[in-house]
């Protein structure tokens, strides 16, 4: 295509003209030039980041690539003899894996199809990948889709591959350098990209949730033990703890609703304890699953494995994958701290007392560059102020630093452009200002990360064995009742509480399970706050009975409460 036609299709798509390309290209085109200040029919040479900025890249895809090369290079040999390649990029566009012939091992590298390419859409225009992590969604951009001429030549097909929890975790795309002129020339090749990127998330999920429930979900019962549509994973109690992305287009009936934190029984007819009936020896075609809203599908359900192991969520870097277990709002609010660990930003963690603000720190901590120093400073101790030059510097208890060493503080961190700022608050971010300097206070709370108390999580459980399983081999277990009793203390203490108490209750038993008698008593402290009486019942799956014993009330104040409140079980 000569670049004049090809800028003056692009200004004509500008001028909101309807020139034939298809809605994805067009819109693309917009923001290339509205968004991204790029220059219509420009010829730029490919973005390659540098060797250490893409093995870090690498290093924090490792586990992604681990799982998706033996069936990308299945999909490679399929598709080496019509001259295809394949590039896996992450999230950002930058291409952590790669397939390609050899012998064009040039030819390829000039245009920028090879490892440490950046394709992101505001760096090399509109593009597959660029496209693919903007939409969502699996795009052809075919030759003159292209926004740079130097691209023009190429066809690119990409699909997004979603992680467990249905955030974009990496983009799988299949290019070639030429390709027949025809743009459904290349529906073979989004056909193989997206059962490819499919298959990539089931194995995902497979093998992040080993000690979980599967449930694999098909339209033909021909396929559903071999390639399925759809897959949840689900813990003991029927929620849905991973996933796919197909399970949101075949449970969601308007396929955006997340699925997260859901039970299983308010989508289909089925609870977790119907989940043997699901397991192979019956026939596919018997295996039958009917949702609520009327549909028919084939579930093929497969159990935990005996033995279990800790699960990290893969979306997350670092110590943060294993800071929290199935719950819906800690997943949240660990994605977005998984954002803000891979920047310079000051943070601020606020939470009661207990809640693992200085764990959440050094987790931050070691999302960054591994040869960076962590140093923590109490600052109700905190006399004389010795601040380094670099690495991370925790402030615990902030509120708690007088105000001579406050301005002491100031000043160092002034002559310490480089270092990495996370300070700790039992108060919330609006009463901590009150406390600080005004100039401190926006110096270090560049960005908020609030810890919820033990009492409005939902993990509890997980939390509960965590620590069982650090305080023994394996074989330390509690009786149903002791459980109980623990999952509706009010946790004042939080974590730290929880903690003490296994510690006693350890120390007080004969043998490996823990009982009711061996618990030491809950302290005798003022009930929570009604505040608190939403978040609370969402913790205890709405157990009228736990939450009472949680807030310090009987269960008819609860019940009083609810209607006052207007509130109803979601």
């Amino acid at each position: 295509m000569q670049r004049k036609d090809h800028v003056a299709e692009i200004d004509r798509v500008l001028d909101g003209q309807d020139t034939g390309r298809d809605a994805v290209v067009a819109e693309s085109w917009r923001r290339c030039v509205e968004r991204y200040g790029l220059e219509p029919g420009r010829d730029a040479p490919p973005h390659i980041v540098t060797a250490a900025e893409l093995r870090e890249h690498r290093e924090q895809s490792e586990r992604l690539i681990a799982t998706a090369r033996s069936g990308l290079q299945s999909l490679f040999r399929q598709v080496a003899g019509q001259n295809y390649v394949l590039l896996l990029s992450d999230a950002k566009g930058v291409c952590v894996d790669f397939f390609g012939d050899a012998r064009f091992e040039n030819e390829l590298a000039q245009a920028g199809l090879r490892l440490g390419s950046n394709w992101s859409e505001e760096l090399a225009g509109t593009c597959g990948v660029g496209s693919c992590i903007i939409t969502g969604d699996a795009v052809t951009i075919h030759q003159s889709d292209h926004f740079g001429l130097a691209h023009v030549p190429l066809s690119c097909t990409s699909a997004p591959i979603f992680d467990t929890h249905g955030a974009l975790s990496a983009v799988l795309d299949i290019s070639l350098l030429r390709s027949p002129s025809p743009k459904p020339s290349q529906n073979l090749a989004m056909s193989l990209v997206t059962a490819s990127a499919r298959r990539v998330e089931m194995a995902n999920l497979m093998a992040m949730t080993r000690r979980d429930w599967v449930l694999r979900l098909s339209i033909n019962p021909e396929f559903l033990e071999v390639d399925p549509e759809a897959a949840v994973a689900l813990d003991g109690s029927g929620r849905i703890v991973g996933m796919t992305a197909g399970a949101r287009r075949v449970l969601s009936p308007d396929g955006r609703s997340s699925l997260i934190g859901r039970r299983i029984d308010e989508l289909a007819e089925l609870t977790v304890d119907d989940l043997p009936e699901l397991m192979r020896g019956r026939p596919p075609e018997e295996r039958v699953l009917r949702l609520k809203d009327g549909r028919g599908l084939f579930g093929h359900a497969i159990a935990p494995q005996a033995r279990p192991v800790p699960r990290q969520a893969p979306d997350l870097p670092g110590a943060l994958g294993s800071f929290a277990g199935p719950d819906p709002a800690m997943a949240r609010l660990l994605a977005r701290a998984g954002k803000l660990a891979l920047t310079p930003l000051p943070l601020l963690i606020t939470g009661e007392t207990g809640t693992g603000k200085e764990r959440l720190a050094r987790a931050l901590h070691l999302c960054g560059p591994q040869v960076r120093g962590f140093h923590a400073l109490r600052c109700a101790a905190s006399d004389q102020i010795d601040v380094p030059v670099s690495g991370t510097l925790f402030l615990r208890g902030i509120e708690d630093l007088p105000p001579p060493a406050q301005d002491a503080l100031l000043a160092r961190l002034d002559a310490a452009p480089d270092l990495r700022i996370i300070a700790s608050s039992r108060l919330p971010a609006p009463d901590l200002a009150q406390h600080l300097r005004d100039d401190l206070f926006y110096r270090i709370a560049g960005a908020t990360i609030d810890l919820p108390p033990l009492r409005h999580r939902a993990d509890f459980d997980w939390l509960l064995d965590r620590l069982l399983r650090r305080r023994s081999s394996g074989e330390l277990r509690l009786s149903p009742v002791a459980r109980a009793e623990l999952k509706g203390r009010p946790w004042p203490g939080n974590i730290r509480e929880l903690e003490r108490t296994l510690d006693v209750a350890l120390t007080l038993s004969g043998g490996d399970v823990l009982d009711l008698p061996d618990l030491p008593p809950p302290p005798a402290l003022p009930a929570a706050q009604g505040d608190d009486l939403e978040d609370v019942l969402l913790a205890c799956g709405w157990n009228m009975s736990q939450a009472a014993r949680r807030l310090g009330v009987n269960r008819s104040t609860i019940l009083r409460r609810i209607r006052k409140a207007g509130l109803t079980p979601p």
